[in-house]
Protein backbone atom coordinates (compact mmCIF):
# COMPACT_ATOMS: atom_id res chain seq x y z
CA UNK A 1 0.00 0.00 0.00
CA UNK A 2 2.95 1.89 1.14
CA UNK A 3 4.38 1.91 -2.73
CA UNK A 4 1.15 2.12 -4.55
CA UNK A 5 0.27 5.31 -1.91
CA UNK A 6 3.33 7.18 -4.03
CA UNK A 7 1.28 7.88 -7.03
CA UNK A 8 -1.71 7.43 -5.46
CA UNK A 9 -2.28 3.79 -8.09
CA UNK A 10 -5.75 2.61 -7.12
CA UNK A 11 -4.72 -0.11 -9.79
CA UNK A 12 -1.62 -1.30 -8.87
CA UNK A 13 -2.19 -5.12 -8.78
CA UNK A 14 0.40 -5.32 -6.14
CA UNK A 15 -2.60 -4.70 -3.94
CA UNK A 16 -4.57 -7.55 -4.50
CA UNK A 17 -1.68 -9.76 -3.89
CA UNK A 18 -2.03 -8.67 -0.10
CA UNK A 19 -5.63 -7.36 0.56
CA UNK A 20 -9.38 -8.78 -0.51
CA UNK A 21 -12.42 -8.34 -0.02
CA UNK A 22 -13.54 -4.80 2.30
CA UNK A 23 -9.87 -4.31 2.64
CA UNK A 24 -8.82 -4.42 -0.77
CA UNK A 25 -12.16 -2.13 -1.62
CA UNK A 26 -11.10 0.19 1.10
CA UNK A 27 -7.86 0.43 -0.13
CA UNK A 28 -8.45 1.41 -3.80
CA UNK A 29 -11.45 3.55 -2.76
CA UNK A 30 -8.71 5.86 -0.99
CA UNK A 31 -6.54 5.99 -3.09
CA UNK A 32 -8.63 7.05 -5.87
CA UNK A 33 -9.79 9.71 -3.92
CA UNK A 34 -6.55 10.93 -3.51
CA UNK A 35 -5.72 10.46 -7.43
CA UNK A 36 -8.88 12.85 -8.18
CA UNK A 37 -7.85 14.95 -5.25
CA UNK A 38 -4.42 14.94 -6.90
CA UNK A 39 -2.54 13.77 -3.49
CA UNK A 40 0.23 11.53 -3.26
CA UNK A 41 1.41 10.02 -0.07
CA UNK A 42 5.74 10.38 0.58
CA UNK A 43 7.82 8.73 2.89
CA UNK A 44 7.03 5.46 4.88
CA UNK A 45 4.49 4.42 7.79
CA UNK A 46 6.09 2.94 10.53
CA UNK A 47 4.88 -0.65 12.22
CA UNK A 48 5.53 -3.31 14.51
CA UNK A 49 2.75 -5.62 14.15
CA UNK A 50 1.87 -8.63 16.34
CA UNK A 51 -0.77 -11.59 16.08
CA UNK A 52 -2.90 -11.60 19.29
CA UNK A 53 -5.38 -13.67 17.88
CA UNK A 54 -5.51 -17.32 16.09
CA UNK A 55 -8.35 -18.92 15.24
CA UNK A 56 -8.49 -21.67 15.53
CA UNK A 57 -5.52 -21.74 17.47
CA UNK A 58 -4.65 -25.48 16.85
CA UNK A 59 -4.48 -24.69 13.31
CA UNK A 60 -5.29 -21.14 12.37
CA UNK A 61 -6.93 -20.24 8.96
CA UNK A 62 -7.64 -16.25 10.73
CA UNK A 63 -5.02 -14.02 12.19
CA UNK A 64 -5.95 -10.69 13.79
CA UNK A 65 -2.96 -8.52 14.31
CA UNK A 66 -2.76 -5.35 15.90
CA UNK A 67 0.16 -2.59 15.66
CA UNK A 68 0.62 0.99 17.10
CA UNK A 69 1.99 2.66 13.55
CA UNK A 70 3.69 5.58 13.11
CA UNK A 71 2.02 8.04 10.12
CA UNK A 72 4.72 11.15 11.27
CA UNK A 73 6.81 10.09 7.75
CA UNK A 74 4.12 9.22 5.87
CA UNK A 75 2.07 12.23 4.72
CA UNK A 76 -0.02 13.63 1.69
CA UNK A 77 1.00 16.14 -0.26
CA UNK A 78 -0.59 18.00 -3.43
CA UNK A 79 0.79 16.62 -6.67
CA UNK A 80 0.39 20.07 -8.43
CA UNK A 81 2.76 22.19 -5.91
CA UNK A 82 4.79 19.59 -3.65
CA UNK A 83 2.87 21.40 -0.57
CA UNK A 84 1.59 19.50 2.40
CA UNK A 85 -1.39 18.48 2.30
CA UNK A 86 -2.20 16.73 5.75
CA UNK A 87 -3.67 19.27 8.28
CA UNK A 88 -1.89 17.13 11.07
CA UNK A 89 1.61 15.92 11.43
CA UNK A 90 0.50 12.49 12.24
CA UNK A 91 1.79 10.21 14.87
CA UNK A 92 0.85 7.18 16.62
CA UNK A 93 -2.76 5.59 15.70
CA UNK A 94 -3.96 2.00 16.47
CA UNK A 95 -4.56 -0.12 14.03
CA UNK A 96 -6.41 -3.51 13.57
CA UNK A 97 -6.47 -6.43 10.78
CA UNK A 98 -7.95 -9.59 10.28
CA UNK A 99 -5.71 -11.67 8.32
CA UNK A 100 -6.77 -14.96 6.67
CA UNK A 101 -5.34 -17.63 5.02
CA UNK A 102 -6.46 -18.26 1.23
CA UNK A 103 -7.39 -21.31 -0.96
CA UNK A 104 -4.03 -21.17 -2.07
CA UNK A 105 -2.20 -21.06 0.25
CA UNK A 106 -1.58 -17.38 0.71
CA UNK A 107 -2.48 -15.00 3.61
CA UNK A 108 -4.31 -11.55 2.52
CA UNK A 109 -5.66 -8.74 5.00
CA UNK A 110 -9.84 -9.16 4.87
CA UNK A 111 -10.49 -6.12 7.10
CA UNK A 112 -8.80 -3.42 9.21
CA UNK A 113 -9.57 -0.56 10.76
CA UNK A 114 -7.00 2.55 11.64
CA UNK A 115 -8.10 4.68 14.46
CA UNK A 116 -7.26 8.11 15.20
CA UNK A 117 -3.67 9.53 15.80
CA UNK A 118 -2.86 9.34 19.40
CA UNK A 119 -5.11 6.38 19.78
CA UNK A 120 -2.04 4.44 21.67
Amino acid sequence: MADAARTSDWKSPRLARYATGEALKAITRGMYADHRNGLITKGRPENSPRATKLAPASDPTTVVITDCGDSTHWLKYRMQNGKLADDEPGGRQSITAEVKKQKGGGWKVTRFAVWEVGSC
